[in-house]
């Protein structure tokens, strides 16, 4: 501001200047403490969010570890129902299919599955893929099981590549495709995938060679 002579013209020249700005002043002012008072709303929200949740699914753990498996998935379809999208829902999904699965229920765990699968956390998602993929060898589902693995975006597979590499040779052992199941099993094995079951899948399947070799020969 320019320096005035008397206290009278700076007195003057602030009453002019508060004519011309002091409506959008004020305006800006509203808007910016609205803004704060808004962002600290949503933040104390979202940690109450958090708060109910992760409580919620304490009480889920705690249900789970001393087998109340009626308790628990009624747990697990409040956290999917009050808590959609968050993480917190998504291990509550994985829970009930597991629950699911125990109690036969294969296609209903197989929803479940699906919809994690196509949720926004990778590793989540990967996590409930594969589980999904193990449903469906186990169902004989071998073609619809790869083809679940082959409609993964390769950019995001690297941390999984081992364990879907490990079940796509499952999935060939089923088709009988056998030379294709060895070369997944021996790719996972070639990066170091740390799998009990996958040297002796690997020695099955040269076991398996070499009794048709014999059986040729006769």
């Amino acid at each position: 501001m320019a320096i005035y002579e008397t206290e009278e013209q700076q007195l003057e020249a602030l009453k002019s200047w508060w004519k011309e700005n002091g409506t959008s002043t004020l305006v800006g002012l509203t808007i910016g403490i609205a803004v704060i008072l808004g962002w600290n709303y949503r933040q104390d929200y979202k940690k109450d969010q958090a708060n109910q949740a992760s409580a919620l699914y304490d009480q889920l753990l705690k249900a789970t570890e001393i087998d109340q498996k009626d308790s628990a998935d009624k747990l697990a379809k409040r956290l999917l129902e009050q808590f959609p999208g968050s993480n917190y829902a998504a291990f509550a999904g994985l829970f009930q299919a597991k629950l699911k699965v125990q109690a036969g229920d294969i296609a209903g765990a197989k929803e479940i599955l699906k919809k994690i699968a196509d949720g926004s956390d990778k590793e989540l998602s990967h996590i409930a893929r594969i589980r999904l993929v193990k449903l469906m060898l186990a169902s004989g589902e071998y073609e619809q099981g790869l083809k679940v693995i082959n409609d993964i975006d390769q950019a995001d597979i690297e941390k999984f590549s081992d364990n879907y590499d490990e079940l796509i040779g499952d999935l060939y052992v089923g088709l009988d495709r056998l030379d294709e199941a060895r070369t997944s099993y021996q790719k996972a094995l070639k990066n170091g995938f740390q799998s009990p079951l996958l040297k002796l899948k690997i020695d099955d399947l040269t076991t398996a060679d070499k009794s048709e070799k014999v059986d040729t020969k006769k």
